[in-house]
This record gives structure tokens, sequence and C-alpha cells, in this order.
């Protein structure tokens, strides 16, 4: 071991390796106590051997020797336990100076050591064994305490140095309990039965647990990864991390493991994967069957839609019996449903859903011994024998309950009635029933006694393992999840309501409406069909087809439902939270002095001697105090200017309005209207911000003129006005000093004005002011006054002196004159001493001036504020003009009135860490990426100066400030500067620094606010005050004087007043690491990247970076280290923390959490916060972190939380509409969709970040996300899910957030939901979705179910509710089906069918969508604006943009479920103002959304060419009006969303640009179309057989309107004979041979004898003509027939070439793929012709361009940019 005491060794934030220094942490006694306790080694324990033991090793460096830990694996889990053991110990409640100090740490260890090994303890119950955690539970004795110390010590160590096995929970459990068990051993002395020597570690020696137990397992966990073939092989091929696990849930793992490791076990064997996949996934199931490996273990996951029915069966069992007990019931009659109830007949036939029932059961365990039965092995035999016995057993419930039925109805038929034998009958049926759904009983009752549930789950009563072992496998997670009563009863109010909606309304709307049409088809018996007949009774199939849409949107429907009331409640959760209450400035100003007490309330921590736990007394007294800030009930602490609480809220809320301006979203003007000054210039009352005082002082003059009182009523009058009252007061005691500050001391006029004010308050005290003074001079003396200010405001001159002195003359003789009511003789006025005494013709004040020199800043900063209280006379609503100002304000004050835990202090909070996961992304932009413009002329620079006009001349402003003279300077002189001022305004790795870092700004100021005295804060606000006034060097003074003075950001800060000692204990309490995986080689290379990293290393002190380093040894050798490294102040250099060895590449699957994993061991403290790249935070919101981590403490339920979900801010909105229709669905999604979630539903998860993770919880639970490849694509929401399966809770706050970014550009969205689509998609695959389904109650399942997959799976089945209803449509006027039926019945005034079209058009335009943002925006903005915002949305053509996204999450969701293909898709997070390319365009839409519209468009003509309906014009648009607007936005949204998408130069440009890529060969996927087609159908080459199978079967529909079609052909001449279709496929094969003629032709001649091409050509064009002529000559073929052929033979053509890419393994060796090929590409280039058709039309047209341009950007509109200029980059 490396002596731990050298001097200057670096640290990270404690230096523990040299306690003698000065370090200012070291001076707190908890964080000596706890160095201390950590070297409580002793003489009593056997000391590791080969080790110089020395007295400043402690037990860390105790557990290194004697198990071989890495150094700096030690020395990092020291920092991070004695940062966990101090920061506890100031949490101790009660304090540690009440309690004796021994039993203080006693009692924080045994609690720290219970937390951290909860989940060891758990598993060690859960498999029987005992926990080698050997602890005398009463006893708190030394050896107890180093014992509770070491065991916690040892499983952080082995966390520390696991790597990518901290994603193994439960292996790491299996690696503790062996060292545990080899640690009490050591302790006891024992000896080894063998060798008779002292027992020892299996392992020991230098780094011996990295490479003998680390690496092993590591391996295996690579070489699995490797299996997956980088995600392309099925899951059932490959262990993930999750079955890699779960393989420690069985005590066979010690059997086949034991220890030391058996690296010749199974579990480690495994063969190198075969070149093919396919062939690995045969070769593997064969060794698993010879038992040579370790298979799937827990789960397997298949690639199926059955899986969302295995996932939720409950769900759709409900469904479907009561789908048939509806049409049971409506099919009698079409009277109410209860009144058919009374009939046996209805009643009887009802009970046949038992039938049902059982039936899918069955299905179900089918499915389960169909996807499971990989599971089945010699040591899970009893998984396979409960899959057959349920087999067996549901099967014999479904035949028992169809025998029962059949003999009932038997019996009923046989006697005609009901007779006494029948309902015997029915009665033994209804007893098996009775049976059958016990179990359902006794679920319902333990619903209502979930903690009897809860005890059943959790216990490991083998009693209780036995009871439950048919219904479900016991597993270690999932147990015990049922919340409180309460919960249950309210959340299942909530799906109760929403289910007699739905219910009632899909049986009066949906299916009742179905029967009588139903009725009518099947009695037609004789149908003249149009057709060749394949099959009898087809008027089913056309019933079946009508059906169809119908019961899909019934299975939907609910989805829309919840929308509803999920918005309905989720507003009522926000109004009783007080959300929205203060929306703009104007109401900020009616509770302003309420929000300084709030701020008090909240922020303060109570001053109490000793903090202990608080009462129900207490409690009771918060809420009071909460409801008289916020309704103004009596007077809670009223901020007075003279108490220290006005001061601490000046200095919080100045601090504030300072860091405002360093973001430049407010100008120096707007600083002093918003700021509180200090007291001063002997003001009496609190100093509100100008702001707040506007105007108040004319309305005060007012009353005072008109009013005829007295004193009293006059000054009741204006008291009531709390601002009024103290504007007149604050103006009063101004002037009064004012006037004798300019004035000499020493001189006669200043005893009269001495004099003058002395009258002046003797009337005031005396309450004669108004009888003595004439209130209509008032306003004269207002006037007067100005003037003065004015003047002296004004240059320095001789002049401006004089001006000063008129001035003041000028007041003087209207105040001593004219202002008494009596007025005074000379004597009189001489006695009084106001007027002078001297004799001679001086003027007054002429030489009795004294004005404050020119470096009196602060004097001239409250001469303006009190030019501001005089002169303004408007409300000031608009300021600050910045809108993101504005709306921050609003939000910070509107918080602290809802409810939030008060703070604690600082010492006394909990410690956290914030953790940033980046790869390659911009850091800061760079001046080459400011000033470089894309191919429209458009640099970002001028981008966002146009788009933040505002904050760029603040900025301006603030650069003149600090010496700016000419603008060009700024690309020169101030180029920090300004390349931060861009990368602020971006998604940049800087804006995330920078917000964070808030954090530490926060707890310093507030460290000082804790432990500063009165005198100290008071003095800090004059000294802030005064710095803020003083001018920077090099600041310009060539403006009028005095000048306003730039507020001074760098040293008027709050930090000019903290010392070391506020930074250290900031520190102990905040850690920010930001873990750049490939920062090492970025700075081997000498990137930018890496240069700027660094400097925002060296201007943030808490600040530390994480990256992966990779170090070649010898030619192949790699070795890869975890490091931390920060910038050392002293060194003035990065210096590296900590090297952790890691065992290979930390990316085996998903990257981001895998380099979220690696840096884990660097965070510090009791909770984290997860911090993606895109988001920011705000100064204000850091100051209520405090309040956020104390909910940590409380019970929400019957848990306390594990994650606190925080709400988000979109700050993208205002770029473009699409950014405003993105912001606003998130806004909705993360406020009021989270809020329903949390509460009542209790099923939120961790949707992504800024959520707070209960960090020492998470850390023994496999981390904050899982990794496995593709299925855990979606990483975040697993984190959720694994917190909930085990044990977790997830609350939701919105009192505090943070900000976000979200893609601003079509593509870039269209990728990101590609991605959460594809995600979703892996989720239905998943054993936590699974799990989650099958282990939450079923209300709670519901909740889930339509949060999470189910709304993608809903989505999905809107589209598909469009093709089923046009394809059925087609068929029925194709087949003449249609025709007959409407001879019989009014099908166009079904109201089933116009419930489904409205409801699929309702989600179509986003409605359903909309709703959630509606509610949300009125109970925040108001109804109005949101009826407004909502309205111009719909004008901005947002319903396009909703259905296109609809489109994109169906593709990619179906084709992930059916055959894969997810993959992380980078969008850039740029700024999009760049016109795409079609052929770009057509790439990324071609299979989502081109290619599907067209296919709706073709079936849309074709019915609407043989439809009869079609006849009435009206008729066919309702039928098909939401069908043809899903064909225009799939087609159009592209080019609407695209700047200068209609642009006609473009447009040209774009056509020969994708006309080339069509014929392009070689190169990458966006240079040929080749390399594009290939990769875009490449999921079809990994797909399983059953993919393969349902393909086929989906593209075979395209071959059924040739068949339809053929028959209606003039040519057919009314046959319907066989022939006809399959002569038809002569015209296929004929097309195909003149096209490959032509091919063949082009490629011999066209290039060296080209006449010989044009003659072929001409030749095969004349005998097509000839063969044509002939035909219309003596066939019955028309003109209009060969159209027809073309609708009927394209989509045959396009279902070939789709099924013959399932089939390219078998086609591409022969020569019929290149045939493939090139048809392929010419199918490929006629849909992109059709695309560009109406956007070349709309292209050439007049005014389309501006239309298209005002519809992208009409937010920048209307807030007067130049968006055009932006276009087209003209910058003069």
């Amino acid at each position: 071991m490396v002596d731990s005491t050298i001097e200057g060794e670096v640290y990270n934030i404690l230096p523990v390796s040299n306690v003698l220094s000065d370090h200012p942490a070291l001076q707190f006694t908890e964080v000596r106590a706890a160095i201390d306790v950590m070297k409580c080694v002793g003489f009593d324990i056997r000391m590791p051997p080969y080790v110089r033991w020395n007295e400043n090793m402690d037990l860390l460096d105790w557990l290194g020797a004697f198990f071989g830990f890495q150094n700096d694996n030690v020395r990092n889990q020291r920092e991070h336990l004695i940062l966990l053991l101090a920061n506890r110990h100031m949490q101790l409640q009660p304090p540690a100076l009440l309690m004796d100090q021994h039993d203080a740490i006693s009692i924080l260890i045994r609690n720290l050591r219970k937390k951290i090994l909860k989940n060891y303890t758990s598993w060690c119950a859960y498999l029987g064994r005992k926990s080698h955690v050997e602890i005398k539970v009463h006893k708190r004795d030394k050896e107890n305490v180093r014992k509770e110390l070491l065991y916690t010590s040892l499983y952080l160590l082995i966390w520390g140095e696991a790597a990518n096995l901290r994603f193994l929970p439960e292996c790491l459990c299996y690696i503790f309990h062996h060292m545990a068990f080899e640690l009490n051993k050591i302790l006891e002395d024992q000896l080894h039965p063998n060798t008779g020597q002292m027992a020892g570690p299996a392992y020991m020696g230098e780094n011996a647990f990295f490479h003998k137990v680390v690496t092993p397992l590591y391996r295996v966990v690579k070489k699995e990864a490797e299996c997956s073939c980088g995600g392309k092989a099925p899951h059932s091929s490959w262990r993930n991390y999750d079955d890699i696990n779960e393989y420690f849930w069985s005590s066979r793992c010690f059997e086949e493991l034991g220890w030391p490791l058996k690296e010749g076990s199974k579990f480690f064997q495994l063969a190198d994967r075969a070149q093919n996949y396919q062939d690995w996934d045969i070769q593997r199931m064969k060794r698993i069957l010879q038992k040579q490996e370790v298979g799937k273990v827990g789960f397997v996951e298949q690639r199926s839609f059955w899986n969302i029915f295995r996932s939720f069966d409950r769900l759709w069992i409900m469904y479907i019996l009561f789908l048939q007990a509806a049409i049971i019931v409506g099919y009698q009659g079409s009277g109410n449903p209860w009144k058919e109830l009374r009939h046996r007949d209805t009643q009887a036939q009802v009970l046949s859903v038992f039938i049902t029932w059982a039936g899918l059961r069955f299905w179900q365990s089918l499915l389960d011994v169909g996807m499971q039965y990989s599971l089945v092995s010699k040591e899970t035999a009893l998984i396979g024998i409960r899959m057959i016995l349920k087999n067996i057993v549901a099967l014999v419930w479904t035949i028992i309950f169809a025998v029962f039925y059949s003999q009932m109805w038997a019996q009923r038929n046989h006697d005609l009635r009901w007779s006494r034998e029948a309902n015997r009958r029915l009665i033994i049926y209804l007893k098996v029933a009775v049976v059958f759904i016990i179990p359902e009983l006794l679920a319902l009752l333990l619903f209502v006694l979930p903690w009897v549930r809860n005890f059943m789950e959790k216990s490991n009563w083998r009693i209780f393992h036995i009871l439950t072992w048919w219904f479900q496998t016991r597993l270690f997670v999932g147990r015990g999840l049922r919340e409180g009563l309460f919960h249950n009863i309210s959340y299942a109010l909530f799906w109760v309501g929403l289910l007699l909606a739905k219910f009632s309304f899909s049986y009066y709307f949906q299916i009742k409406p179905m029967i009588s049409p139903t009725k009518a088809m099947l009695k037609i018996e004789k149908i003249p069909y149009k057709w060749h007949v394949l099959f009898n009774h087809s008027n089913r199939i056309s019933v079946g087809l009508m059906w169809a849409p119908v019961i899909l949107v019934y299975f939907m429907d609910t989805q829309i439902w919840y929308s509803i009331f999920s918005s309905l409640v989720g507003s009522l959760v926000g109004i009783f939270s007080h959300i929205g209450e203060i929306r703009n400035i104007r109401q900020l100003r009616l509770r302003f002095q309420f929000f300084a007490s709030a701020i008090q309330f909240h922020l303060i921590p109570e001053e109490l001697l000793f903090t202990v736990k608080r009462g129900l007394n207490d409690k009771i007294r918060d809420a009071v105090r909460r409801l008289q800030l916020r309704y103004g009930f009596g007077t809670y602490k009223k901020v007075e200017s003279t108490n220290v609480e006005a001061a601490r809220f000046a200095i919080i809320w100045n601090e504030i309005v300072r860091t405002f301006r360093e973001e430049d979203i407010i100008s120096d003007l707007e600083v002093e209207l918003l700021e509180v000054p200090p007291s001063s210039w002997n003001v009496r009352v609190i100093r509100w911000p100008c702001l707040l005082l506007c105007n108040e002082l004319l309305l005060a003059l007012n009353q005072a003129t008109e009013l005829e009182g007295s004193d009293k009523a006059l000054w009741l009058k204006i008291c009531k006005n709390e601002y009024r009252y103290c504007a007149v007061i604050e103006t009063y005691d101004s002037v009064k000093y004012l006037l004798r500050k300019i004035v000499k001391e020493d001189s006669e006029e200043h005893s009269i004005i001495l004099n003058l004010f002395n009258q002046i308050d003797e009337s005031l005290l005396m309450g004669n002011f108004t009888e003595k003074y004439r209130m209509s001079e008032l306003p004269e003396i207002y006037s007067k006054l100005i003037s003065l200010v004015n003047a002296l405001l004004t240059k320095q001159s001789d002049k401006g002196q004089q001006n000063v002195v008129d001035a003041l003359q000028n007041l003087y003789d209207i105040v001593v004159r004219d202002f008494p009511k009596e007025r005074q003789s000379l004597a009189q006025l001489r006695h009084d001493g106001l007027v002078t005494v001297r004799t001679g013709n001086k003027i007054l004040f002429e030489d009795a001036l004294e004005l404050p020199d020119v470096e009196d800043h602060l004097f001239y900063r409250q001469l303006r504020r009190l030019q501001t209280i005089l002169t303004t006379r408007n409300s000031m609503h608009h300021v600050p003009r910045n809108f993101e100002a504005r709306r921050r304000i609003a939000f910070f004050s509107n918080s602290l009135f809802m409810n939030m835990p008060r703070a604690l202090q600082v010492e006394q909070m909990m410690s956290f860490s914030v953790l940033t996961p980046y790869y390659d992304e911009d850091v800061m932009y760079s001046r080459e990426q400011l000033r470089t413009p894309n191919e429209d002329g458009i640099s970002i620079l001028f981008y966002l100066q146009k788009i933040y006009p505002d904050e760029w001349s603040n900025f301006i402003e603030r650069m003149r400030g600090q010496g700016l003279e000419d603008l060009d300077d700024l690309l020169t002189h101030k180029v920090v500067e300004l390349r931060l001022w861009a990368s602020y305004r971006g998604q940049t790795l800087a804006r995330t620094v920078r917000g964070m870092m808030y954090y530490y700004k926060a707890l310093k100021m507030f460290a000082f606010l804790d432990s500063a005295s009165e005198m100290s804060i008071q003095n800090a606000c004059q000294a802030l005050a005064s710095a803020a006034s003083r001018p920077r060097e090099g600041e310009n003074h060539n403006w009028d004087f005095p000048p306003r003075k730039h507020p001074n950001t760098e040293i008027c800060g709050i930090d000019i007043l903290l010392e070391s000692n506020e930074g250290a204990k900031a520190l102990m309490k905040f850690t920010y690491v930001v873990t750049c995986q490939i920062y090492g080689a970025q700075k081997a290379k000498q990137d930018n990247h890496a240069m700027d990293i660094l400097y925002l290393m060296k201007n943030y002190e808490a600040l530390r970076i994480a990256y992966v380093d990779e170090v070649t040894i010898g030619r192949d050798v790699k070795e890869y280290y975890s490091v931390l490294v920060k910038y050392d102040r002293e060194l003035q250099k990065e210096v590296e923390i900590y090297r952790v060895m890691l065992p290979g590449p930390v990316k085996l699957g998903e990257g981001k959490p895998e380099n979220q994993n690696h840096a884990l061991i660097f965070t510090r403290g009791d909770a984290l916060q997860t911090i993606d790249m895109n988001q920011e935070n705000y100064f204000e919101e850091a100051l209520k972190m405090r309040n956020l981590l104390q909910e940590f403490t409380k019970f929400y339920g019957l848990r306390k939380p594990t994650i606190l979900g925080v709400r988000e801010h979109v700050f993208t909105g205002s770029v473009s509409s699409l950014a405003w229709f993105m912001s606003a669905q998130e806004t909705s999604f993360v406020t009021i969709g989270q809020r329903v979630l949390a509460n009542p539903l209790k099923i939120r998860m961790h949707y992504g970040h800024p959520d707070v993770f209960d960090r020492l919880w998470f850390l023994a639970r496999g981390g904050m996300s899982k990794a496995s490849k593709v299925i855990n694509i979606s990483e975040d929401i697993f984190a959720g899910f694994n917190c909930t399966l085990r044990g977790g809770n997830v609350t939701h706050h919105e009192y505090i957030q943070v900000g976000k970014g979200r893609d601003v550009g079509l593509n870039q969205i269209s990728m990101f939901e590609a991605k959460v689509a594809s995600g979703n998609g892996e989720q239905v695959l998943s054993r936590d979705v699974y799990r989650l389904g099958h282990r939450l109650d079923f209300f709670r399942m519901l909740s889930f179910y339509y949060s999470t997959v189910g709304f993608f799976f809903n989505t999905m089945v809107v589209v598909l509710t469009v093709y089923v209803f046009l394809w059925g449509r087609v068929y029925m006027a194709l087949s003449g089906v249609e025709e007959a039926f409407l001879n019989v019945a009014d099908v166009t005034n079904n109201v089933a069918l116009g419930a489904v079209l409205n409801q699929q058009f309702i989600i179509q335009l986003g409605i359903f969508t909309a709703l959630p943002m509606v509610i949300e925006n009125s109970i925040e903005h108001g109804f109005l604006s949101a009826v407004w915002d909502s309205f111009t949305m719909q004008l901005q053509l947002a319903s396009v943009f909703y259905t296109f996204s609809m489109g994109t999450r169906t593709h990619f969701f179906g084709r992930t479920i059916l055959h894969g293909g997810a993959k992380y898709r980078a969008t850039g997070r740029g700024f999009v103002v760049q016109h795409k390319r079609f052929a770009e365009i057509y790439r990324l839409y071609s299979r989502s959304h081109f290619v599907k519209a067209i296919e709706l468009g073709i079936l849309l003509i074709v019915y609407a060419s043989y439809s009869k309906l079609s006849t009435n014009t009206f008729v066919y648009i309702i039928l098909t009006l939401s069908s043809w607007f899903l064909v225009f936005s799939w087609t159009m949204a592209p080019f609407i969303f695209n700047p200068s998408g209609l642009d006609w130069l473009k447009t040209v440009y774009d056509f020969d640009d994708f006309m080339n890529w069509i014929w392009y060969k070689g190169g990458k996927a966006d240079q040929c179309w080749e390399v594009w087609w290939y990769e875009e159908h490449d999921h079809l080459h990994s797909t399983g057989i059953w993919g393969k199978v349902l393909e086929i079967l989906i593209d075979i529909r395209f071959l059924f309107l040739q068949y339809g079609i053929v028959y209606q052909l003039r040519i057919a001449n009314n046959s319907k004979s066989i022939l006809v279709y399959l002569l038809s496929w002569i015209y296929v094969v004929v097309a195909l041979a003149i096209y490959l003629i032509i091919t063949y032709a082009q490629d011999k001649y066209a290039a060296k004898r080209h006449i010989y091409y044009r003659i072929f050509q001409a030749s095969v064009i004349g005998f097509i003509l000839l063969v044509l002529i002939v035909l219309l000559a003596f066939t019955n073929l028309k003109f209009i027939d060969l159209i027809t052929s073309m609708l009927a033979l394209m989509p045959t053509g396009w279902g070939l070439i789709s099924i013959a890419q399932v089939l390219r393994p078998l086609l591409q060796p022969t020569m019929v793929w290149e045939i493939v090929v090139a048809v392929a590409r010419l199918y490929e280039m006629i849909f992109g012709i059709i695309v560009m058709i109406p956007v070349a039309l709309l292209s050439w047209l007049p005014g389309f361009q501006t239309l298209q341009t005002r519809i992208l950007f009409n937010e920048a509109f209307s807030r007067g940019l130049q968006i055009s200029r932006i276009l087209v980059g003209k910058k003069a």
C-alpha cells in the first residue's frame, strides 16, 4: 500500500490524507470525527500480511490490503464514506451535541450500514441463506461499530471496483456474501481447516479482487454482449445484464460458482459464436440442453405482438368479455340492456363469457409455453411442470364450461322453456363459475387489505410460497407492490368512473348500432358478386370487415377516455396544489410583500437553538402560516426595513436579479427597477423595487389634493396600499436626506432646511398637516422636485450647477411662501429660521451647494431610484421586457406559495450530486461555428441575434460596460464572452454546466446567511450595493454624467462576502460530475472539445470530469481506466484525482447508461440528480433544492420516495412553430401527465431527467438505468420500472423546475420519436413490463399500460383502423356486397360508423393530445390564453404535425415489435433553419409515411371509382375525410415544415439531386439509393421466421387489388371466371419483360451505340402501341381500362418486391435478385415523383412559399423578428 500521508497528494473534496492541513472542511468536528472513526483499526485485530502498517492507515487500507482492492478505489471510497458519515452526523436528530459522541457515531454508522446493505439482507432472506453481516444488535461498543463500518466499507469497495458488474446488484450481493464471510473469519482469528494457518481471503495480493473476481465475471458479460451481434441477434439467443443478474436469484449459484469462483463451471463457459447468428442460436441451444452453458434466466424476450396480451392479459380479458356480453345483449333487441338482462335466455347466453374466459386462459398458457419454454431445465423443472399443469387446467376448465353450457341449453331447448331441470343445470353452471372466479374474489379481498397481500408476498415463509406458487413465479423483485388503502381507493375510483363512461359509450354508440346492419347483411341470401367467389358465405366476411374497425376502436378508445379523465383530475390536483396562482408580473405586484415573507418562510431555516423532530403542532403552525402568506390572512412576519429578514430577502432577491443580468435576460435599467436596495438615506420603510412603486406617488398626490378631511383619514387611505405607503415615506425621507446631503452642513441654508423639515415633521406628528398646509400646492412641489433631481443628474458644469441652484430656489419659494395656508411675514420666517439673516444680494443656495463627487456611484444610483419613483407614470407590467425573465419570476414567486417542505440549514441538509453524461456534443460554439454561414447564408450568430434581439442588446450593453468600443472587437477581444453568450442559447454542455453550478452558488450564499450575524447581514447588504455601483476597469466615462453603471457581475455577486468556509461547506453538500467518456482521447488529439471542457473546469470550482482512459500496452493489449480530474487553482492546471482500472471497454450494451455507470463511483451524497446534455438550471430554482431534498424524509403512502420527479420547462419553444408544438406537447406530459401519474394513480416512473434519485438506495440495486443492448434502448424508464419492482416510490413535485431543450426541426423530432417508439416496442418484449403487468393490482396495471406501451399500441391501432376501414370498404365496393347491402339498409346513417370515424379523426387531429395541453395552459396562464394558443396552433397546422407524428410512432413501434431494428438516433440538437433536400426527406420518411400514404391514396381512388356511395359526394367526403387528411399530412408535412420547402428553385434542385441519388452507384446511403435500400430493409434480414411469415402475409394484401379490379375492366366483359384473374398476370409478366428488355438494351447499346438503343426503344414503343390499337379496336378494352390497370398492377408489383425482400437470403444468389433491384429502383423513382408533384405545384403557384414561411415561423413573426432575412441570409 502507498503511504497516504504523502505531502501534496491531490484530493477531490477533502484532503483526508493530510489531516494537519488548514483546509476549511477539516475544521468541522463531524469531518474529524468521521476520519477518526475510520482509523479505529486497533491492535486487537490481525494486521494484513506483507504490508508495512503505519498509524496513518485506516480501515479501508486494512480491507484493501487483505482483499486486494486497487489503491485509488480505496482512496475514492475513503473520501466517499467520510463524507457520508460527516454529512449524516450533521443531520442527526436530535443533534449530536445533545447525545453521547460515541452513541451518535454508532447510530449513524448503523443506519448507513442498514441502508446500503438492505438489498443484501433481503437477498439472503429470499434465498434462505444466513446473512454474514454478524452484528450484535443491542451493543454499541467499539468492536461492534468497527464491524459495522467494515461491512459498509467492504461493500463500497466491491461496488467501487465492479465496473459493469454494478448493473448486477445480486451478483455484487453474492460476492459480498463470501467476502463478508472471509472478513468474519479474519476478525475471529480462525484457522484454515486444511493448512492450519490463519484464515484469509480466497484472493489476496495486489489488485487481486480486480483480476480474480471482477475480470472473469466481466468477460462473461462481454462475451454475451458480443453474442448479440450489435443487437441484431434475437434476445432469446444471448444473456443480457438481467439474465446474468437473475442467475444469482437462485441457490444454484452457490453450488455451481462456489468461492473461490469455479472458472470451469458452465456459468463461465461460452463457445465462440458462429459467423451467422441464426446458426449461433441453434448451436447455443444445443449446448444449453447438453448442460454445457447457462441459458436465459427468469424470462425470455420473444418478438411478438402477443406480448401485449401476455403482459396485460387481465385488461384484454375484461375487454373481450364485455364485448361478448354487449353483443349478446344488444342482439336480443333494441331495448335497455338492463331490461334485456331480465330475460332468462339473455342471462344464460351472457354466461357463455366464462367459456371465453377459460379459453383465453388456455391461450395465455399456450403463449407462456411457446415463449418461455427455453427457461425449462433440470434446475428449473418446476417451471415446466407449472406450464404444463396450467395448460391442462385451463383446457379442463374450458371443456367443463362448454359441457355444462351445452347441457344447460340442451335441456332448455328440449323443454322449450326454462324448466326446473334447466334451471338446475343453470345453477350448477353458476356454481362452477363461482369456483372458477375464487382467485379473482381473493384478489379483490386482498385489494381491500393491501397490507395482507404485501406481507404474504414479502414473507419468506414456505407456506406462502406453496400457496402462491400456482399463481405466479417466485421472484426476488415484484413483491409487496400494493399501496395503502387510501391510494387504492383513489385510483380505483378514477378507473371505475373511466370504465363506466367507456363501456356505456361503447355499448350505445359502437356496439348497439351495429346490430341492425349485421342482421340485415346476414339475411341477404343471394348477393350478385362482381367477381369469382372463392368462399361460400362470403357475406360473413363482409360482416367481419364491417365490424373490424368498430372492434379496433372499441379496444383503443380507452386511451381517449384516459386523456379526458387524466386532464380533468390533473387540473383539479393542480388547482389544489396552487399552480398558476401568480401568472404574470401584474399578479406578483399584488402579492410581492407576501412573496418576501414566503422567501423568509420557505428558504430561510427557522432559528432554533436545537433542531428537534417536528411534531403535529409544528405542522399545524406551518399550515396556518402558509394560509396567511397565500391569502393575506393576518400578518405573518411582515418584512420591515429595520429587521434582518429584510436584509436576507434583499440579498436573495438581488442575487436573483444579478443572475438575470449575467444571463443577459434583463438590461441595466431593469436591474435598477427590480433590485431591492439596502436601507440607506435614513429611509424608514423597506425599499421595495421601483417596479412596485411606479405611479404610486402620483396616486397618493391625487388622493391628497382631492380628499377633504383630516390627516388621519388621508393617511388611512394611503396606507391601504402597502406600496403607496412605502413610496410616500421613501420619497419624503429621501428628499430630506438629499437636501441635507447637497447643502453644506455649516451653511445657513442647511439650517433652513432642518427647520423646514422640523416644522413639517411636527405637523405630521400633531395630526394637523392638512390644516396647516395647502394640499393643492403638492403637485407644484412635486414638479419642482423633479426639476431638482433632473438637474442633479445632468452633466457637471457651471450651467449644471446653476440649474441645481435655480431648482432649489424654486422649490424653496413654493414650500416657504405658497405651501402654508397662513402666509407668514418676513419677521416670522426669520424667527422660525426659514430665511437667511445675512444681508446683501447674494442668491440663496448659490455658495451653499456641495454636490457629491463623481465617484460616489452609490449616491447617484439612489438618486436615479428617486427619479424613477418621482417620474414613472406607467404600470411597468412589461418589466422586465424579456418574456423568459417574466416567466421565471412568475414561476418562482408562485412556487413559494405552494406546499413544499421548509429548508434546513446547509449543514443539516442532505448532500447530493449531479451527474451529466456527455460524449462528443458541442461544449461551446467555436468562433468558426458562429461565423460560418450554412448553404442558405445564415450563421449561428446571425440567427441568434435575430431570434433573441433583446438578449443580444443586453449582451452588447454588458460588453460596453467591460470596455467594448466597437462591435467588430467582439470576435477578437471579447470572443470568449461571445462564444459563451451563443452557447448559453444552444443545447451545449456549457449551458448545462452553468445551470448546475447554480446549486453551488446558492449553497454558498445560504451557508453565509446561516452563519452570519444580524450585523454581518446588514453590512453585507451595504457592501453588495456598494460593489454593484463600483465601476469596472476600463469602463467608458464619456457618457452623460453620472453614467448608469452596468451591474458589475464579476465583483458584485454574493461571492465577495464569502470565505473559504462557505465554499468548503457547499462542496461537502454538492458535487457535479460530468462523465465525458472520450475526454482522454480528445485531450490526446488536442481537440477543441477538450480545451472547452478545461475552460469550464477552470471557471467552476465544484466541477469534476470523469472519463474512460484507454491506454495501449504493447501491440494489441489495452488497459482501461475510470479517471476523475479537476482543475487545481493553486497549481493552475488540470490534475488527476483517481484512476480506477477497468476490466475492459465500458460500452458493452447501450452506451449512455454505461457512461453514467463508470462515473457513478465518483459521485457523493445521499441523493443524485441525473441531468442530460440538453438541460439547464436556473439560480432561483437552485435555491429550492434544499426543500426538495427534504421530500426524501416524508412518507408518501406506505413508503418514502426513492425518486423525486421534477418538473421541466422546455426552453426551445420559441424557435419555430414545430418547436412550439413539441414544447407544448412535452410541457403537458411533464406537468399534468406526470402529476396524475404520481397522484392519484401512483404509477409515475422515471421518464428521463431531471429526477432526483435516492442515491444509496439505487447504489445497491443496479444503478440509475439499465444497459442491455437494444432491449434497454430507452434506458431511463427502466430505472422507474426497476424502482417500482423493487418496492421503491416515485413522486412528482412541481414547485421546482429545470430547463430542457427539445428538437426543433421535423427531421430531428421524427428521429427522436422514432427512438422513443422503438424503445417502447422493445419495452413490450421486456421482463420488466411483463412483471409489472402481472404484479401490480388491476387498476395500477391499467394506469401503467395506458401511460407507457399502451399509448403507442393504441396509436398504432388508430392507423390500423384506417387501413382496415379502407380495405374493408374497397372489398365491399369491388365485390358488389356494398351495392347489395344498400338495397336493404342505409349504411350512411349508421351511428357506430360515425362514432368510429369521429374517434379516429379526433386522434388524428391530435385533440386527445391537445386536451391536456389546453387544460394545463388554462391553469397556468388562463383560459382565454389557452384557447387562443390552441386556436393559433390549429391555424399553424398543428393537426398536420400530430397526424404525421402518429405515423412515425406507428411505423417504428410496430416494426420494432415485429422485426427489431431499434437503435439510438442522434438528432443533433442544433438550430434548424436549414433547408433539407428532398433526397434526405425521402430516405427518412419513405417507408414510414410516403409509401403508406400512396397506398391509402390508391385505396381512396379505387373506392371513389367503384363505390355506389361515391355518387353521393357528401357521403363520400364524410366517410373518407379523415383518411384523405391522413394522406395529405403524411405526404406534405415534411415540406410544410421544411424551411423554404415550397421554394420553386429549391424544389427543382431537390428533384435533380433526388434523381442523381437514385442512379448513383456506390458510396454511402446518403449518396446511393441501392445502399440505402439494403440498409432500410436490414431488419427483415435479422428478423425471426415468424416475423418473416407475418410480413409476407401482410404484403399479400397488395395482390388483392389486382383480383378485385380486373373483374371491373370493360375487357373482362362481365365475366366472373377465375381465368380473368389468371390472365391478368400475363400483363404483369409482359410489363416486367418489356422493362427488362429495355434495361438490357440500355446496358448494351446506350453508351457506345446510342442510335441502336433509340431504334430499339422506338420499336418496343411501336409494338406496344400496335397491341393497344388492336385491343381497342377488336375487344371491349377502353382507354379508362389502361388507367384502371395501373391501379391494379402497381400495388401487385410493390407487393412482390416486398415479399422478395423478405426472401432475400434465398433470392440474392440468383438472377432474380437483379430484376428485383431494378424494378424496386423504378418504383422508388415513381414514388418520389408522386410525392414531388403536389410539392412542385404548390411551389410554382404564387403565395404558398410566403404562407408556408408564416406557418413555420409564426411564433417568431409575432415577436417582430426578421425571419425572411434569416431565410435568405441577407445581413444588411
